[in-house]
């Protein structure tokens, strides 16, 4: 079962946007993701998903600073009107006894004005 992200993130019809899913509290000290994450649309087909992959940078997500390692970040396009999608990021660690991670992201799209 995925862990549901605290954040819903709002978005505008039309705008290419940056989703940014953090993993820091399942990543043990030391542990960071690795590998090509993937990101699956739940329940709809609307989205166009791409440049899925692990964070370079340190990034602030729902007020906490993620390093390098610690994010999936992807693009997403092709939002409805007035729609909230669910995302599925999936991600493997660096650890020796490799985890793999998934949790689930909200985005609601803002009704035309």
């Amino acid at each position: 079962m995925a862990i549901q992200a605290k954040q819903v993130q709002q978005v505008s019809k039309g705008e290419t946007r940056i989703l940014s899913a953090g993993f820091i509290t399942p990543l043990s000290t030391g542990e960071l993701l690795t590998g090509t994450p993937t990101v699956a649309e739940m329940g709809s087909s609307d989205l166009t998903i791409s440049n899925v992959a692990v964070s370079t940078g340190t990034l602030t997500i729902d007020g906490v600073s993620h390093t390098s390692g610690q994010a999936v970040q992807c693009k997403v396009v092709g939002q409805a009107v007035a729609t909230t999608y669910k995302v599925r990021v999936t991600a493997a660690t660096d650890a020796t006894v490799a985890q793999t991670f998934v949790l689930d992201c909200l985005f609601s799209v803002e009704a035309s004005t």
